[in-house]
């Protein structure tokens, strides 16, 4: 396999901004393959194995070109074409982008507000971008987002730029990182002519103006006194300034005061990690997006109760599951869930269940209720559900006997009866076993 591009390389670029768009089931599964056959001024060849080419040109054509855009300038075209296939022939000039509707081609149609899955830790940013998608520059300007890696930062970004598109077509929209806009200051700087004119026109005209990752303007001394400068004249004309960071301004302090108190002069929000129900929803969504077929609800649960970091490695999850499931003809159910998290991302694994969680997952499988487990009843059938309970207790938690009696209103004592009780009649008890044994596997995950 060739070697991996210089990432200062144009393709190499290229290959960065559409790394940043998609999920890492995306990249890892369809376009990690991709190869740069021939890069000229406006052309972006690229091979694609036949297992995924007509794939990719299907669901990624607009991303590919959009991020080739971003890098190389609005007149590249990108080809796909097989290994080893004769190079096509030149097909004429691509029109230039300009304004209003043709712009709308630079931005990932599948990030829509519509998509974007609200929850708490995300509800004022969505209605923030909303705001100001709907009204640009007169609800908050300039906006400024951050959060950790993954949770919907530049989702937000081009849910704007795509809806502004959508209602505004006549307004100017811009989207950048602050490496691509580094990266078209330093190549105007070092070309002659007008090339700085040309380059302060392609942010200074926009209507709607948005940065992604501005926390990469720290260490970059020419490049934040451009920016400065880029953010005065846009503010300035009354268009909208939306900013996307990785933590709040007041912490970015490789930046100067200045430029720091410019970002906190709107309105600032954060993106937090969603919820349970959050997660369980953005795998549906995802689930009917990509039109997967036989997901149980027991897969969706469990790798969403597992997955709880990010939506990029929640999502990669799910691919990595029904990929799985695919391959091995098997159904995708919460037992291969469970196995390919356990084999794929040990470090998901699901901690220890609490005492709390036992003695519902006990009272529920029994049929027997809660407040019986810890009152004092010596029923058969809550008697059996208690020892089952404790031994689970005590063979899936770190808790000590004495923590264990606690939680039930015993001593320690009662306890270890009860391990030895219930260990002795799963072992002479096939239906006790089995109770037992699918009891552990779900508290086990």
């Amino acid at each position: 396999m060739p070697a991996p591009p210089l990432p200062d390389a144009p393709w190499g670029r290229v290959r960065a901004e559409l790394h940043r768009a998609v999920s890492e089931a995306d990249w890892h599964g369809w376009l990690e393959r991709l190869e740069l056959r021939e890069l000229g001024d406006d052309r972006l060849i690229l091979e694609a194995p036949d297992a995924v080419r007509a794939w990719v040109g299907d669901r990624f054509g607009r991303l590919l070109q959009a991020c080739a855009a971003a890098v190389l300038g609005p007149q590249v075209r990108v080809e796909l074409v097989a290994p080893g296939a004769p190079t096509p022939a030149p097909c004429g000039p691509r029109p230039v982008l300009g304004r209003g509707n043709g712009a709308a081609s630079t931005f990932n149609p599948r990030l829509t507000f519509d998509q974007f899955v609200i929850g708490d830790a995300n509800r004022l940013a969505h209605a923030a971008a909303l705001a100001v998608a709907e009204l640009p520059s007169l609800a908050y300007n300039p906006l400024f987002i951050f959060g950790a890696p993954g949770l919907g930062k530049t989702h937000l970004l081009h849910s704007i730029a795509n809806y502004v598109q959508a209602h505004e077509p006549a307004l100017v929209v811009r989207h950048t990182t602050v490496e691509a806009f580094t990266n078209h200051f330093v190549g105007a700087l070092q070309e002659k002519g007008g090339a700085m004119e040309t380059f302060k026109a392609a942010y200074r005209d926009a209507d709607v103006l948005l940065v992604d990752d501005v926390q990469f303007l720290q260490a970059k001394a020419r490049t934040e006194e451009e920016f400065f400068h880029t953010f005065n004249a846009v503010h300035e004309t009354g268009a909208q300034l939306v900013l996307t960071s990785d933590r709040p301004p007041r912490d970015l302090d490789g930046l100067q005061d200045r430029l720091r108190a410019r970002f906190e002069a709107g309105l600032v929000t954060e993106l937090g990690a969603p919820d349970l129900g959050a997660r369980e929803t953005i795998l549906r969504k995802r689930i009917r997006q990509d039109d997967l077929h036989g997901v149980a609800d027991a897969a969706v649960e469990l790798i969403a109760a597992r997955v709880d970091g990010n939506v990029r490695a929640l999502e990669g999850a799910l691919i990595r599951v029904v990929a799985f499931a695919s391959l091995s003809g098997r159904p995708v159910t919460g037992e291969l869930a469970a196995e390919v998290l356990d084999g794929l991302y040990p470090e998901l694994r699901r901690p220890a269940p609490t005492l709390g969680e036992i003695q519902e997952r006990t009272s529920r499988a029994f049929g027997v209720p809660l407040e019986a487990l810890r009152s004092a009843s010596r029923a058969a059938e809550v008697a059996w559900a208690r020892q089952v309970a404790m031994y689970l207790a005590r063979e899936l938690t770190d808790a000590t006997l004495p923590a264990i009696g606690r939680a039930f209103g015993r001593n320690h004592t009662t306890v270890m009866h009860a391990c030895r009780r219930t260990a002795r009649r799963i072992a002479e008890d096939p239906a006790a076993d089995a109770a037992v044994h699918r009891l552990t596997r779900e508290l086990a995950g």
